[in-house]
Parts: structure tokens; sequence; C-alpha cells
């Protein structure tokens, strides 16, 4: 089956007029070039176990292999939850997705069906917040017990070089006898120090050093003419 195909083909199993109202299931091609595209069907979070249900059915799409899961922080819209699945006799990927609302992001586990999918939802719900209902142990995968927030999300705060100082080498340009150095550059999502932290309102702005006048600069040893040989 082509990649139309078997987007066409989940779009008709899923419509029906007993789920018309939990919303539109539509489908779409990834991108990736002749030979890796691959069908994208976006379905309502409501039908989202039923959807991974059909494409496991070996009367539907036979997808038997459970690749990954993740999400996508899409901010004020929410976490696009995405799943990407296999049918190793038919040779057809799918690539499930569905948006989780962010004031009560809360989807329906799919371990039952695919038991592989047991540590992906809890990465992604230590990662992004997002909880699977009905996981048989939703408990810490990477993160260490009691960490606070969530680091994929785009408004989590990346603090490492601010609570404390960095412990690795010197910016390029700085040296032991005190000389001015390169002003160091923030990662994105790493807060000013003088707004957020242990350090706030107290770290003085960077004041550039000032550019030696020319008569105080050493002066540039000529290069000796190169003599010639017989």
């Amino acid at each position: 089956m082509t990649p139309e195909e078997v987007g066409e083909r989940l779009v008709a199993l899923l419509t029906d007029e007993q789920h018309a109202d939990a919303g539109p299931v539509a489908a779409s091609v990834s991108g990736g070039g002749p030979g890796h595209e691959r069908a994208v069907v976006d379905v309502p979070v409501a039908r989202w176990w039923a959807a991974v249900s059909v494409a496991r059915d070996p009367a539907a799409l036979g997808c038997d292999f459970f690749d990954w899961l993740s999400a996508v922080d899409e901010l004020a819209d929410g976490f696009r939850v995405v799943a990407h699945l296999w049918s190793s006799k038919r040779q057809h990927g799918l690539l499930l997705r569905t948006l989780v609302p962010l004031d009560e992001p809360v989807i329906e586990s799919v371990v039952d069906l695919f038991p592989g999918a047991d540590w992906h939802e809890r990465e992604t719900y230590e990662m992004f917040g997002v909880t699977f209902a009905r996981h048989p142990d939703l408990r810490p995968l990477l993160l260490p017990p009691g960490f606070e927030g969530h680091p994929l999300r785009k408004e989590f705060v990346l603090a490492s070089r601010v609570a404390k100082a960095w412990p690795g080498a010197k910016e390029p340009g700085e040296s032991e006898s005190g000389s001015a150095k390169r002003a160091p550059m923030r990662p994105p999502g790493v807060p000013d120090p003088n707004e957020w932290g242990p350090l706030k309102g107290q770290v003085p702005s960077p004041e550039t050093p000032p550019r030696r006048a020319a008569a105080e600069r050493p002066a540039r040893r000529e290069k000796p003419p190169s003599e010639g040989t017989d």
C-alpha cells in the first residue's frame, strides 16, 4: 500500500456517525523523499486508543510493530503526541498524531496494545507532563525522584549556568593574567543571571574594555628578507 492508501484506509475505518462528534480525522503524507514517505493521520485525542487499535488490527492495516512515541510542545495549542507504527508483513509505516490540550494534558495509554510503549509514555510524561490514563506505572524513568518541572516544555528554564558557575574551560581569549575576555553568550533558554536565580540583582552589567590607542600597541616586528642561495 502506498502512503496515500494507508492514510485513506485508516480514515475510512475511523469515520462513522457514532464518533462524528469526537472531531475530524484527516490524512496527509510526510516528506522524506521517494521511499521514505509516511502516511500521517491526525485523530481527536478521544479516539487515540481506537486509532492505534485499528492500525494494529491485521484485518485493517496490520501495523504490528510499535516504533516510538513522543510529543511536541505547541505552546498555547497544547502538546502534539506522535507515534510511529510499522507493518512488518506489508512493509508500510504510519505516523499517528493527536493534539492534547494544554489545560488538561491527558491521553489514553496504549500499553495494553503495545507493551513496548511503556517507557515511551513514561518519558513523555516526565519530559512534557502529558499524563497517560490507564498506564500501569508512570514512575520516573530518566529524571531523579523529586525533580520539578518538565524539561522539554518550551517554558522550562534552562538554569544550569545561572545556578552554578560553569566548571569547564575558560572562554576564548580569557587567561590567568586577567586580560580582557570575550563576553560569554547565553545559550537559548538560559535566563539572564541578573534577572533569575540566586544572583538576581547582584550581577553587574558587563563593561567593554577600552580599546588601546595605536601608540600603546606593540610595534609589529618586520620579517627579515630571505637570503638567496647560490
